[in-house]
């Protein structure tokens, strides 16, 4: 009966080393849990992007509003009949007028 237990006990420990030491073990699933909820992660902000360029191109597609918005914006091309106005930002008015001074004298 002692051998009897013997063997079994040692066939225990057997598999509690492969249950946490070996292929496929405790460790192992934890970590491809915590890669499984990261990619569902990297999927999901993936899926909305996705989303937004399939709106982009439906817009593209649709209606003229999209492409003069993008011609505008990334070309910098003007209708005809348009008159372009640019603002530029005035920087902090000491700076300027003495630059102004020194290249008028």
């Amino acid at each position: 009966m002692r051998v009897f237990t013997a063997i079994l006990l040692i066939f225990l420990v057997l598999l509690q080393y492969r249950l946490w030491f070996g292929k496929n073990s405790v460790p192992d699933y934890l970590i491809l849990q915590e890669n499984v909820v990261r990619q569902l992660n990297a999927n999901e902000k993936l899926q909305q992007r996705n989303k937004l360029l399939y709106a982009d191109t439906d817009d593209l597609k649709l209606g003229l509003e999209a492409i003069e918005e993008r011609a505008r914006n990334e070309l910098g091309m003007i209708k005809e009949g348009e008159t372009f106005f640019r603002l530029i930002p005035k920087e902090n008015s000491a700076g300027f007028n003495s630059y102004r001074n020194d290249n008028q004298g």
